[in-house]
């Protein structure tokens, strides 16, 4: 075959182009699906801090010691099973707080790193 019609060939261009821009595709399929991980697990735990806030103000009969607290707060973080633990309850000047310390474990471990802490805090007036 002569060099002329190697070069004028176009058999298996689509295969080439495929394994060219593939890589950067599925990183970025990945990227985004771990992004969205992500969020739904801060959103989760910020809804969990929040409700447990409230409940320590507004019905002291379910959430009246820090373990109950503690405890609605793990319930009420949808989506999510963190152990109640993950949450702290305090009374300070803007009325009963919570917050919470997550880790969230990575999918990727190219950066060095295997989770990323992820907090929430909320304060409900008394």
């Amino acid at each position: 075959m002569s060099s002329g019609k190697i070069w004028r060939d176009e058999r298996g261009t689509s295969a080439v182009e495929f394994a060219l821009t593939a890589p950067l595709f599925f990183m970025i399929l990945v990227a985004l699906i771990e992004g969205g991980l992500l969020l739904w697990t801060q959103v989760g735990l910020q809804h969990g801090a929040e409700m447990a806030a409230r409940c320590t103000t507004v019905d002291p009969g379910i959430c009246g010691s820090t373990t109950q607290t503690q405890s609605y707060a793990a319930q009420q973080s949808y989506g999510l099973n963190p152990p109640a633990s993950t949450f702290t309850v305090t009374s300070t000047s803007c009325g009963n707080q919570v917050t919470a310390s997550y880790p969230f474990p990575l999918l990727s471990t190219y950066f060095g790193m295997t989770s990323l802490q992820i907090s929430a805090q909320s304060c409900f007036p008394t």
